[in-house]
């Protein structure tokens, strides 16, 4: 079940009622977002969940923990009633529902239990709150004192059509949000390049997203290698490259893959004679080698296709 701050499962008619941190918790002001919450293992962490009743009738709202995850496109989303092991299953709070008069607000006391054995770094959860086919998530991020591992990798990387796919997986302790930037060669030379940017994904600890990257602009006819590489705060990064053909519709396939295959052949020959010269060159089969050949020679390989 997808639960995130002030989200709904479906509309409600009249006032609605909301759950959010308590505006005076602990060292912190209003209007908090999320729960954040930092303690070493066995500790117990305190706080209080505000759940406010706008309607002039009573609401009985039950609550509960839960661990969160990515879905596979990168959102959050939170485990069901008994999935959780981690942060869902250490908070307790003060009751498992609380009843809220009309156009009041109910203060309840919520504690996180970190075991002794509980592994450094960061264990998003949240807190649901249920009632009247409402179901409302209030983020918890929670770290675990200890060393801090941020490591991810891309993986994966396909291309399709004017379409580029990629696994984007978190194999540190730490939360991500990471950068990504694309480059495309062709036999001709550069098709694309995109600065680094964040993408619009909060990337969890053991997590693994598939994402896309749209290139509206690929080229019909070329032989190409596509490159990724993503970063993120603390140091990681990771690169990953694919080649792919991109080629008319069918009834030119085959002329293409022709051209394509003479245009890559007539590369690779003119840099191998190339080399070959050299070598006579350094054994001494003649005079010292045209510097103006080796421009161009660094020009040609520069344009043309990877050997």
């Amino acid at each position: 079940m997808a639960a995130v701050a002030g989200a709904t499962e479906r509309p409600a008619a009249g006032p609605v009622w909301t759950a959010q941190p308590a505006a005076n918790g602990p060292g912190q002001g209003e209007g908090r977002p999320y729960f954040y919450l930092e303690g070493l293992p066995g500790s117990v962490l305190e706080d209080r969940l505000s759940v406010t009743n706008p309607g002039p009738e009573p609401v009985t709202v039950r609550l509960r923990g839960a661990d969160a995850y990515n879905t596979g496109n990168g959102g959050f989303a939170v485990r069901g009633a008994h999935g959780s092991t981690g942060t869902g299953a250490w908070l307790r709070t003060a009751s498992a529902e609380v009843t809220v008069p009309g156009r009041t607000r109910a203060d309840v006391p919520v504690s996180f239990t970190v075991p002794e054995d509980a592994q450094p770094g960061d264990h998003p959860g949240a807190i649901v709150a249920e009632s009247g086919g409402r179901s409302v998530g209030v983020r918890v991020q929670l770290r675990v004192g200890g060393p801090t591992l941020a490591a991810l990798t891309v993986e994966d990387v396909t291309v399709s059509g004017g379409t580029i796919h990629y696994t984007l997986v978190n194999r540190g302790n730490a939360v991500l949000v990471p950068r990504l930037s694309v480059s495309a060669d062709g036999v001709f030379g550069t098709l694309l390049r995109r600065g680094a940017r964040a993408l619009p994904v909060e990337l969890l600890p053991g997590q693994r997203v598939r994402l896309t990257e749209p290139w509206r602009d690929a080229p019909s006819l070329d032989s190409v290698t596509v490159r990724l590489r993503v970063t993120a705060a603390g140091g990681a990064h990771d690169e990953a490259a694919v080649s792919a053909a991109f080629v008319p519709w069918a009834p030119v396939g085959g002329g293409a893959l022709l051209l394509l295959a003479a245009v890559a052949a007539g590369v690779y020959g003119l840099r191998r004679r190339r080399r070959t010269r050299r070598g006579a060159h350094d054994d001494g089969a003649g005079p010292a080698p045209d510097l103006r050949q080796h421009s161009d020679e660094r020009h040609l390989v520069k344009a043309g296709a990877e050997s």
